[in-house]
């Protein structure tokens, strides 16, 4: 139901259908999508839950985990009576964003590029990088896919790996 839900809120034309969409996205999933641009490839991995994406665009084969925040880092200047750093990030092709990870001003994240867990962008990330942290980012290593593969591990294997770490705890 999600899916659907995306590509009404999404890519639909019939704006009365795009409301219902965005509010039962918003019901369900206390998820908020709202880019002036987003490709039809863009996945949503765990049904991307507590999401709130407000981008400029979001280009194709881009992966997004829950909890992200993709959205305006505005600031008013009293001095000038002027708002500054106006704008919503966009995110180039093949990016990843990691669980809980927050993108937010007019910035622009590079094609392929990893966004890690938990991290803090405001300014724009070279393509071919892997951010974490608060605007830190190094060049992404390219024998290896983090954080998201097509070819994903068989959850009996993630339940092994886990009985073996508790066992080698438990022994201490």
């Amino acid at each position: 139901m999600f899916n659907t839900l995306v590509k009404i809120n999404c890519h639909s034309k019939n704006s009365l259908l795009k409301y219902i969409a965005g509010n039962l996205l918003e019901k369900l999933y206390c998820c908020e999508i709202n880019c002036a641009e987003m490709d039809k490839t863009v996945l949503f991995a765990h049904h991307g839950r507590g999401c709130t994406i407000v981008a400029s665009k979001i280009c194709e084969n881009v992966v997004i985990f829950q909890n992200v925040s993709i959205g305006a880092n505005l600031k008013y200047n009293k001095i000038t009576n002027e708002w500054e750093n106006v704008g919503n990030p966009i995110i180039a092709k093949n990016v990843i964003i990691a669980d809980g990870a927050k993108i937010l001003g007019p910035i622009v994240i590079g094609e392929n590029s990893v966004i890690g867990a938990g991290a803090i962008i405001t300014k724009s990330i070279p393509a071919n990088s892997v951010a974490y942290g608060v605007n830190q980012f190094k060049p992404k290593d390219e024998n290896y896919d983090l954080i998201f593969n097509p070819n994903m591990i068989r959850p009996e294997k993630i339940i092994e790996a886990n009985k073996k770490l508790v066992a080698e705890f438990n022994k201490h």
